[in-house]
C-alpha cells in the first residue's frame, strides 16, 4: 500500500523492555515489549480493567460464526450476536470519543442447502441499529483473491454458487466524527503528474482555439483518490463523466474547469489520478504469505502457528488511517498479534487479548530475532530454545 510505511522484520529483541500501557491493568502480562503487552485471559475481564476511554482503536478478527467447531474456538450463528455483544459494550466503555471499534467478520452458509447466513449483517444492526451503542462510520470488504473455493459441495461440485472470496469489515465508531485522516493512507501521484507538477505547464493555445490556465499545474492535495476497482479512464467501451471523476478524487474545481475550457479533461484524469489501484473501501489483499518471520519462527522452534491468521496489511491499514504515533491500539481477539506486531514497528502503543496461552505463546516470537531462536548445530532438542517464549 503506497503512502503506508511498512513494518519491517525484527532486528533485535525488544522483550526486555518494559511498557508503559502494562500499568492500566491489574493483571499480570504474559510478556511485554517496549510499545505494548499481551495478556491471556478472557477479553471481557481484561477490558473491564482498563479505565474509560483510554483506547483509541480495537482493531480485531474475532472468531466467526461458523458450523464446523475449529481448534480456536467459535460460536454456532444462532449463539454468536448474544456472545458477541457482551465484548461491544465492554468494548464501547474503554474507546475514547473520538475512537474507532474495526471488525472482520467472515460470512457463512446455511447449513445443509447454498444458502447464506445472515448472521453478520444481524450482528450489525445489533451494534448500530436503533438500539445499538455505536455508529456505523463505514462498512468495508477485505477481498482476498487467493481464497480457496469453498464450500466445495456448492461451489466446485455442484457448481452452482461462486466462490466467497470477501470479508465484510465494520469500521464503528462512538460519535460521528472519529479520529480519521485519509491523507494518511493516500497513495502519491504518477511520476507524469509529478514532472508536471514540478515543471509546470506551458500556457499555449491548443488545437481546439482554447487557452489552458496555468492552473494546470495546482492540484488540491498532495495525493489523490479514486475507487480500487476504477479502470474506466482506459475502458473503450464508455465515455465517463471526468469532470465528475476528478472532482470525486479531490482535484480541484480550478483546474478542473481549466482543463474542461482546454477540452483536455481525459488528459487530466490519466496525468492526476494514480496509474495504480489503491485501497478505498475494497482492500485487495491476498493472504498467502508463506516465508514470514512468524511462521519461520514457529517452524524452529517446533510450535504449530495460529491456523486463522489475517494479513499484515488489514491492521496496518486501519492503525494508519485512524490513529496517530504514540495512541493506543487494542486487538481483543489476538491470536497470533499481527496487530500488536504492526503497532510496535508504527510507534503505537498497543494491548494484545487471547484467551489460549499456546497462541499467546508463538505470538511473542513475532518480537523475537531468529538469532536468539536458532539451535546449535549440535544441539538434538528444542527444549532449551522453546523455553525462551516461557
Amino acid at each position: 500500500m503506497s503512502g503506508i510505511t511498512g513494518p519491517t522484520e525484527p532486528s533485535e529483541s525488544t522483550m526486555d523492555e518494559q511498557s508503559d500501557v502494562m500499568n492500566l491493568l491489574e493483571s499480570e502480562p504474559y510478556y511485554t515489549t517496549e510499545k505494548g503487552a499481551a495478556y491471556q485471559g478472557d477479553s471481557r475481564k481484561l477490558l473491564d480493567e482498563l479505565p474509560k476511554g483510554e483506547v483509541d482503536l480495537i482493531v480485531t478478527s474475532p472468531p466467526f460464526a461458523l458450523r464446523r467447531e475449529k481448534a480456536y474456538g467459535n460460536e454456532s450463528p444462532e449463539e454468536y450476536n448474544e456472545w458477541f455483544m457482551e465484548f461491544a459494550e465492554k468494548a464501547y466503555r474503554v474507546l475514547a470519543d473520538d475512537g474507532s471499534l474495526v471488525i472482520d467478520i467472515g460470512g457463512g452458509w446455511t447449513k445443509g442447502v447454498p444458502t447464506r447466513s445472515t448472521y453478520h449483517f444481524e450482528l450489525l444492526t445489533e451494534l448500530v441499529g436503533e438500539d445499538g451503542p455505536f455508529h456505523l462510520a463505514q462498512e468495508m470488504y477485505w477481498y482476498n483473491p487467493a481464497k480457496l473455493p469453498t464450500p466445495a459441495q456448492w461451489v466446485t461440485i455442484e457448481r452452482i454458487r461462486l466462490k466467497d472470496a470477501v470479508n465484510h469489515v465494520w469500521w464503528l465508531s462512538k460519535t460521528e466524527r472519529p479520529d480519521a485522516d485519509n491523507k494518511r493512507v493516500l497513495k502519491e501521484y504518477s511520476d507524469a503528474q509529478k514532472k508536471l507538477m514540478e515543471d509546470g505547464y506551458e500556457d499555449k493555445l491548443r488545437p481546439s482555439e482554447h487557452n489552458i490556465s496555468d492552473k494546470f499545474d495546482k492540484p488540491k492535495e498532495d495525493g489523490a483518490i479514486r475507487p480500487n476497482f476504477w479502470d474506466i479512464v482506459e475502458s473503450p467501451d464508455e465515455i465517463p463523466d471526468f469532470g465528475d471523476i476528478l472532482h470525486d478524487a479531490g482535484v480541484s474545481d480550478d483546474l478542473i474547469q481549466a482543463a474542461g475550457e482546454a477540452d483536455k479533461l481525459d488528459e487530466l484524469a490519466r496525468l492526476t489520478l494514480p496509474e495504480d489501484k489503491i485501497p478505498d473501501n475494497v482492500l485487495e489483499l491476498a493472504n498467502t504469505a508463506s516465508n514470514t518471520h512468524y511462521l519461520n519462527a514457529c517452524k524452529e522452534v517446533d510450535l504449530d502457528p495460529h491456523p486463522a491468521r489475517f494479513p499484515r496489511d488489514l491492521p496496518q491499514f486501519f492503525i494508519q488511517f485512524l490513529t496517530q504515533p504514540d495512541d493506543l491500539v487494542v486487538d481483543i481477539f489476538a491470536g497470533s498479534n499481527m496487530t500488536g506486531w504492526v503497532s510496535e514497528q508504527m510507534n503505537r502503543n498497543w494491548l494484545a487479548f487471547e484467551y489460549q496461552e499456546k497462541y499467546l505463546r508463538t505470538s511473542k516470537l513475532r518480537f523475537m530475532p531468529m538469532e536468539e531462536l536458532k539451535r546449535d548445530e549440535n544441539q538434538q532438542s528444542f527444549d532449551d530454545v522453546i523455553e525462551l517464549t516461557d
